[in-house]
């Protein structure tokens, strides 16, 4: 039997368990009561969902409330061991892989460092990433004691653009890291130890951030937010819907000054040339600059950032690590005026671990700079401001990428493996109640 828009049945009863797992997940617990209204759906239908999502042990009882002169009222909730989600970030400095539960509770984590020092391609050597990907998820599963059937996917954030292949699934095209378009999905695949049923969900890092900093973060209740990640190098994610996937930009690799210095794209010119945090400490070093012997790009930071804000009042800036900073947050913010100018958001949100780590003592400068370069009208109604959910924000983003296709298909796993699926974002959660 067909619906006339031409679904079946058994879109329809998708569809309305999609809508009940949304609504409890980002307003629950809820009544049944509550639920009709919330959802659009009949009480008849609420209370028909509810009963297979209990009973396929989705949604549980969660207490009561008293009612107007009636019983009290039953609540529901989404039941937090009734699947798990592992997030990944292929980060800068480190394989992050963290181990969710359907209520985005962090179960367990592990993380395995990067080379922090040797040529850039050499930190990335595929195989060392895919092992430290295979090793991580293994842990964290044992760390937590949970089989790994019960996963409902693995969502992984990478360095670079994401195509996908009906051979291969996700290619990641990660130039500034050596990678030439690799199979990263089929190697992931043959690597680790998972069911061939679980699903592998993997985009750009940025993206992920993005989705993270807009569902719980510092863009919750914001219509449009460009949401910057900013690590050893500088990347972007576009988001125009807040419950949309959001679009990964290429902005390290906007040119700021022609035939400028040499970025480790290749090119001449970008961005990330001056602003990443590997060039910022490239040229506090090439100014005369020490950071410490052997340290890796966080340490190094934190020792350009003591330098030029030293914690003794008696102590002077050194003039040289300003200078560095106050360059860098000019070229920041007239990268920041061509966000504005180009997408006219209603904030500019940064993350990352240079980010966060700059803080509150750049972030001002950097925004005195964007006004001075955008446009006045834009620039009066764009925001900006640090991201909220630290450095992990690329691990919780990534384990949502799996949770949004899972409430999709309206709580059901797939049973066999899947053939590398666009992600669903547009067929789910774009109704949430604002906050």
């Amino acid at each position: 039997m067909h619906a006339r828009t031409g679904r079946t049945v058994r879109d329809l009863r998708r569809e309305n368990r999609t809508a009940v797992l949304r609504r409890l997940y980002f307003d629950g617990p809820m009544s049944r009561l509550m639920l009709g209204p919330a959802t659009g759906l009949s009480s008849g239908s609420v209370s028909n969902v509810v009963a297979e999502l209990v009973a396929d042990g989705l949604v549980e009882e969660a207490g009561s409330v008293d009612s107007a002169g009636g019983r009290p009222r039953t609540l529901v909730r989404i039941t937090p061991a009734s699947g798990f989600m592992i997030g990944v970030d292929i980060g800068e400095t480190r394989v992050r892989i963290e181990l969710f539960d359907l209520t985005l509770a962090e179960l367990a984590r592990t993380e395995h460092p990067l080379a922090s020092s040797g040529p850039r391609t050499d930190r990335y050597d595929v195989d060392l990433v895919v092992d430290h990907v295979r090793q991580g998820i293994a842990e964290v599963l044992r760390l937590a004691d949970v089989p790994a059937d019960r996963l409902i996917g693995v969502g992984i954030g990478v360095p670079g653009i994401v195509a996908r292949t009906t051979e291969d699934g996700a290619v990641v095209h990660g130039q500034t890291i050596g990678w030439n378009a690799v199979p990263f999905e089929r190697l992931l695949r043959a690597a680790v130890d998972l069911p061939e049923s679980v699903p592998y969900w993997i985009d750009n890092g940025a993206k992920t951030l993005g989705q993270a900093e807009m569902w719980f973060g510092a863009g919750r209740g914001a219509r449009s937010a460009v949401v910057v990640l900013f690590g050893s190098g500088v990347g972007a994610c576009v988001v125009t819907d807040p419950m949309g996937p959001g679009r990964a930009i290429e902005w390290g690799h906007l040119t700021v000054r022609v035939r400028g210095r040499r970025c480790r794209c290749g090119a001449l010119g970008c961005l990330e040339a001056y602003a990443g945090a590997e060039a910022l400490l490239e040229r506090w070093r090439e100014a005369g600059g020490e950071p410490p012997a052997g340290a890796d790009e966080e340490t190094a930071l934190t020792a350009l950032l003591a330098a030029a804000y030293p914690a003794q009042a008696a102590t002077a800036p050194d003039a040289t690590a300003v200078a560095v900073l106050e360059e860098t947050a000019e070229y920041l913010g007239a990268g920041f005026a061509d966000l504005i100018n180009l997408f006219q958001p209603e904030r500019i949100l940064v993350g990352g671990w240079a980010g966060l780590q700059l803080g509150t003592r750049f972030l001002d400068t950097v925004s005195g700079h964007a006004r001075a370069y955008a446009l006045t009208y834009p620039a009066s109604r764009t925001g900006i401001g640090l991201g909220t959910l630290g450095p992990e924000a690329v691990t919780v983003g990534a384990a949502l990428l799996p949770l949004v296709d899972f409430f999709a298909q309206g709580g059901r796993r797939p049973e066999s493996k899947p053939t590398t699926p666009a992600p669903a974002w547009q067929s789910t959660l774009q109704d949430r109640v604002s906050p």
